[in-house]
C-alpha cells in the first residue's frame, strides 16, 4: 500500500489556507473564517490525569491556526470539562451541539462517558470522532454511523492478554480486577475469549470498582488473599496506581499484566513508585518519549519541538502528551481532505475514507486506515515491560 504521511504534510497547512473557501451559510459549526471543533474531556475529578489531552489539542490546533488554518478557515476549538461524570457529559455535549453548533466532537475522553452520549449525537448526525476509548462497540458503523474510534478496542487488547499468560503461566491461578462498565467489562470478555469454559477455573477472584470509587486498597488485599500468581488490571491512571502501591506495600509480587490506557509514566508509574512497577506489562502502539531509541526519530523530534514551544510547561514522560498529539494529527488529516466542504456529511464521508498513513509517533509499521465498513483506524499493538525507568518493547507487533 502507499504510504502516506501527516509529519511532512503539516508544512502545507499554510499554502492550503489561500484556497478559496466554498459557501458556509448552510454549514452548521463553519463561517467564512472558521471551523468549530467540540471536545469534553475530565479537567477535574478521578479521571483528571487525562486533562492533559485537551490541554495538547489546543496547543495542537493554535499551532494549525499559526500556520494558516485548514481549508481558508481558522479552528475554533471548544474543550470543556466533563469530570469523567456521564450526566456532566451529556450537558457539556448539548451545549456543544444546540448552542455553540460545532461542526463536529473531536476525540470525547471515556468509556462510560461516551456511551452517555452514543445515541443522542448520532441522532443529531454530528461527526463523532476517533473517540479517546478503545471499547469494542466504537466500530459498530451499521447502527452507529458517526461514530469512529481510534486505538485498538480493549476487547483485542485483552485476547493479546490473555494468549500472552497462556504462554507464560500455563497453569495460572490468576485474578482481575475491572472498571464496572464498558471499558472494564471488554477485558473481562476479551480474556473469557481466550479462556473459554476454563476462565473460572483460571481466574479465582473477579473483582471491580466504581470510577467514582475513592480507593480500590481493599480489593488489592482480597486478590492476595485469593492465592493468585497473576493479576490482571483493567482500570485507568489513579486506581492503577493505588494498585501497584498496594501491592508492593503487602508483599504480594503477581505477574501484573495492566491495560494500557494506564501507562503513561507520569499519570501511573511515577505516582505508584517506579520501582514498585518491575516487571508489569502492558502493550502500546505509540512511541514511548522516554525511550532513547527515539531520540533522533524526527517524528519525536518535532513533537519535543511543538511541546518546547507550545506547552513548555508540560511533563514530556506522560504518555497522554503522545497519544494526543498522533490522534489531532489524524483529525487534521480528514480536516485537509474535506478541502473546503466542511459539511458534516462530507467530514463523515472523509473519516471513513482515510488511506494508510503513517501517523507521527506510531511505533514503526503501523498505520491509521478506515473504511465505511471498518470504523477501527488502528488494529495493531506490541507488548511492553517496565524495567528500572522506562518501558521495553518485547516480542513481535500483534494485528487485531
Amino acid at each position: 500500500m502507499k504510504r502516506r504521511t501527516v509529519l511532512a504534510g503539516l508544512g502545507s497547512i499554510a499554502a492550503a489556507g489561500v484556497a478559496r473557501p466554498a459557501s458556509a451559510a448552510t454549514v452548521v459549526g463553519v463561517t467564512a473564517t472558521e471551523i468549530k471543533i467540540g471536545h469534553t474531556i475530565p479537567y477535574s475529578g478521578n479521571a483528571s490525569s487525562y486533562s492533559v489531552g485537551g490541554k495538547s489539542h489546543t496547543a495542537f490546533f493554535k499551532r494549525v491556526n499559526d500556520m494558516g488554518g485548514v481549508g481558508g478557515r481558522k479552528i475554533n476549538f471548544i474543550s470543556l470539562d466533563d469530570a469523567y461524570n456521564p450526566a456532566k457529559t451529556v450537558e457539556q455535549i448539548r451545549r456543544l451541539v444546540e448552542q455553540d453548533q460545532v461542526a463536529l466532537v473531536f476525540n470525547p475522553l471515556g468509556t462510560p462517558t461516551n456511551s452517555a452520549i452514543h445515541k443522542y449525537i448520532n441522532q443529531k448526525k454530528v461527526p463523532h470522532l476517533f473517540v479517546a476509548t478503545s471499547a469494542d462497540k466504537w466500530g459498530d458503523y451499521k447502527n452507529f454511523p458517526w461514530t469512529i474510534g481510534y486505538a485498538p478496542s480493549y476487547r483485542t487488547e485483552a485476547q493479546i492478554y490473555g494468549k500472552y499468560i497462556k504462554a507464560q503461566r500455563p497453569n495460572a491461578k490468576a485474578t482481575l480486577i475491572y472498571q464496572n462498565d464498558d471499558f472494564g467489562k471488554d477485558y473481562l470478555h476479551g480474556l473469557q475469549d481466550v479462556y473459554g469454559k476454563d476462565f473460572d477455573k483460571v481466574f479465582v477472584k473477579v473483582v471491580t470498582y466504581e470510577s467514582s470509587d475513592a480507593t480500590v486498597d481493599s480489593q488489592v488485599v482480597s486478590m492476595k488473599d485469593s492465592g493468585a500468581d497473576v493479576m490482571v488490571t483493567a482500570c485507568i491512571p489513579k486506581f492503577t496506581a493505588q494498585i501497584i502501591r498496594k501491592s508492593f506495600d503487602i508483599g504480594w509480587k503477581p505477574l501484573h499484566v495492566m491495560s494500557n490506557v494506564s501507562s503513561s509514566i507520569a499519570s501511573t508509574i511515577t505516582p505508584a513508585g517506579p520501582e514498585k512497577a518491575e516487571g508489569i506489562v502492558t502493550s502500546n502502539f505509540l512511541k514511548d518519549a522516554t525511550d532513547p531509541e527515539w531520540k533522533t526519530a524526527p517524528d519525536m523530534i518535532e513533537w519535543r519541538a511543538f511541546m518546547a514551544k507550545y506547552i513548555p510547561d508540560g511533563d514530556t514522560t506522560d504518555g497522554n502528551y503522545v497519544y494526543a498529539y498522533g490522534v489531532a494529527s489524524l483529525m487534521l488529516q480528514v480536516l485537509k481532505q474535506c478541502g473546503t466542504d466542511f459539511s458534516r456529511e462530507n467530514i463523515m464521508k472523509q473519516a471513513s475514507n482515510i488511506k494508510p498513513v503513517s501517523l507521527p509517533l506510531l511505533l514503526p509499521g503501523m498505520q491509521a486506515a478506515t473504511t465505511p465498513t471498518d470504523f477501527r483506524p488502528l488494529k495493531q499493538l506490541q507488548l511492553q515491560r517496565w524495567k528500572t525507568n522506562t518501558w521495553e518493547r518485547f516480542g513481535a507487533i500483534i494485528g487485531a
